[in-house]
């Protein structure tokens, strides 16, 4: 029996891998769903904040609230070794370059059961990509 246990996900996409009774870490590796031009939505969880830490690469953390029907968004380029909490019932997203990866924390099992989309409008996409390509050619 290992007292100390050691995970490393290279596989592109999101992967839960730590589960325990109530929480669970996971590790999202860039894939283009993630790439600006092509995030369509934004997602909410009602019962669990989010923990984000980048481990490399580049990412730019979005937030979101509603002011009469539409988004207005927040936007946070993330830093290597910093913790990011998006609080529950908050509309958010991560955008990605190639390479980026992502430790996330959060309540076990939320990305089977605790999520509700909003899917962007053409408009709001266009102002999202603009927000967000101008926060990454910041640096």
């Amino acid at each position: 029996m290992k007292t100390i246990e050691a995970y490393r996900i290279k596989e592109e996409g999101y992967h839960p891998f730590l589960i325990r009774e109530g929480w669970q870490v996971a590790q999202l590796n860039y894939v283009d769903t993630y790439e600006i031009k092509n995030i369509d939505k934004l997602d909410i969880h009602h019962h669990t904040d989010e923990v984000f830490i980048l481990l490399k690469g580049k990412a730019v953390l979005i937030g979101a609230r509603f002011i009469e029907n539409s988004p207005v968004f927040e936007m946070e380029l993330m830093k290597p070794n910093i913790t990011y909490n998006v609080p529950q019932n908050t509309w958010h997203n991560i955008a990605m370059e190639e390479g980026s990866e992502v430790i996330i924390i959060e309540k076990s099992n939320t990305h089977l059961t605790d999520f509700e989309f909003h899917y962007l409008t053409a408009e709001e996409r266009e102002a999202l990509i603009e927000l967000v390509t101008q926060l990454l050619n910041v640096v």
